[in-house]
């Protein structure tokens, strides 16, 4: 059995493939940068044994979406992650548009073909696409971002929902972290991630718990979960005031 992984070479895309290799589970790992894939596939095979696949592939490119699912129809992923997705920390109109547009692809349309055609072809599974727990709140400074995950929620459950009524024996769940401890602020440019985060590995630990369970909505920790139940109960207005200030002390 495989599970195939996007982003695998870092941050919580990295810490899931340790935890599936646990579970002797073979590997699709799923990166721009190969040699960081091959440095990390010669440690899990020596460690536990398994198979690992590599694909040097750049996803914000669609065509090399289509060529993921074509060169992996033959391993049968059963556990599919979309983990690959990259913020910017920043005012809109000082962020640069090429930047915006190559987030867009990369969180929002390659998530979306990968989804679409593995749907298409799994009998079985789950497809666990990552969101954040910006997904539920309008957020200055991280407003594309943000907006891109908000589709990936919205468009998750939707489709899940879609798959029970047709009594498909595949899920498509969403996990929303909140601030973790990985490559992102790096990315992002934010100098500070404003609330304390949880480790990658913890929340690759719940992701696969959640993945196992088929959990619709993953949510990795107590204080997010919380976060996310609260922020019903206040306005607009009140969150956007909030958010802003977060995301300013990144600045």
């Amino acid at each position: 059995m495989y599970a195939l992984i996007t982003g695998a070479s870092s941050g919580i895309g990295k810490e899931i493939a340790f935890g599936l290799a646990e579970k002797k589970m073979n590997l699709i790992l799923v990166a721009r940068r190969i040699d960081r894939l091959n440095v990390l596939k010669q440690e899990l095979t020596s460690k536990y044994g398994i198979e690992v696949v590599v694909k040097g592939l750049d996803l914000s490119k669609q065509e090399n979406c289509h060529l993921l699912h074509q060169e992996t129809l033959d391993l049968k992923p059963e556990i599919v992650i979309n983990n690959a997705g990259f913020g910017k920390v920043g005012f809109f109109d000082q962020i640069p548009l090429k930047t915006e547009l190559s987030m867009l692809e990369l969180n929002i349309m390659s998530l979306h073909i990968l989804t679409k055609l593995f749907v298409s072809t799994m009998e079985k599974g789950v497809i666990l696409n990552v969101g954040s727990m910006a997904a539920f709140l309008p957020t200055p400074l991280l407003a594309t971002y943000a907006a891109s995950k908000a589709y990936v929620v919205s468009f998750s459950q939707a489709v899940n929902y879609e798959l029970k009524k047709q009594n498909r024996n595949l899920s498509v769940l969403t996990l929303c972290p909140g601030p973790v401890a990985t490559e992102f602020g790096q990315v992002a440019e934010a100098q500070d991630m404003g609330l304390p985060g949880i480790s990658a590995k913890v929340c690759a630990n719940v992701a696969i718990k959640g993945v196992l369970k088929k959990k619709p909505k993953i949510i990795p920790s107590f204080q997010m979960k919380f976060l996310h139940f609260i922020i019903r109960f206040f306005p607009t207005q009140f969150i956007l005031k909030m958010s802003y200030k977060l995301q300013n002390k990144k600045r």
